[in-house]
C-alpha cells in the first residue's frame, strides 16, 4: 500500500509546481518548449513529457501569463518561444513569497 501512495503524493506534488518552475525558467530568459524540457530536467531533476508541458503553456498564454512567438531559423524548422509577461511577473513575486513563507514552515516541521 505504502509504495502505491509515495508515487502518486510526488506526482501531485510536481503538477503543483510546474506553472510556478515554467514561469521561474522563463524569468531567466525566452525559451522554446523542449528547451524547458531540458532545462527542467538539468535544474530541478524532473523529466517531464511533450504531452505534459505544451498543455501547461497553452494554458499560461489564455491567462496571459506567457505570450509566445515564432522564430524562424537560418536552418531547421522555425521554434516557438515562449517569454513571461508583465502578469506572469507580477504573479511569480506572488508565488515566491507564497513559495518561501510555506517551505520556511514546513522546514521547521522537518527539524522537529
Amino acid at each position: 500500500m505504502k509504495e502505491k501512495i509515495l508515487p502518486k503524493w510526488e506526482a501531485q506534488v510536481k503538477k503543483g509546481i510546474l506553472d510556478f518552475i515554467l514561469l521561474l525558467l522563463l524569468k531567466e530568459k525566452e525559451r522554446y518548449g523542449y528547451e524547458l524540457i531540458e532545462e527542467i530536467k538539468l535544474k530541478v531533476g524532473y523529466e517531464i513529457a511533450e504531452g505534459t508541458i505544451y498543455p501547461l503553456l497553452i494554458r499560461l498564454k489564455e491567462d496571459q501569463l506567457v505570450e509566445a512567438y515564432w522564430e524562424e531559423k537560418d536552418s531547421g524548422m522555425p521554434r516557438k518561444y515562449y517569454r513571461i509577461t508583465k502578469e506572469g511577473s507580477l504573479l511569480l513575486k506572488q508565488m515566491k513569497i507564497y513559495w518561501t513563507e510555506l517551505s520556511t514552515n514546513i522546514q521547521k516541521l522537518l527539524i522537529r
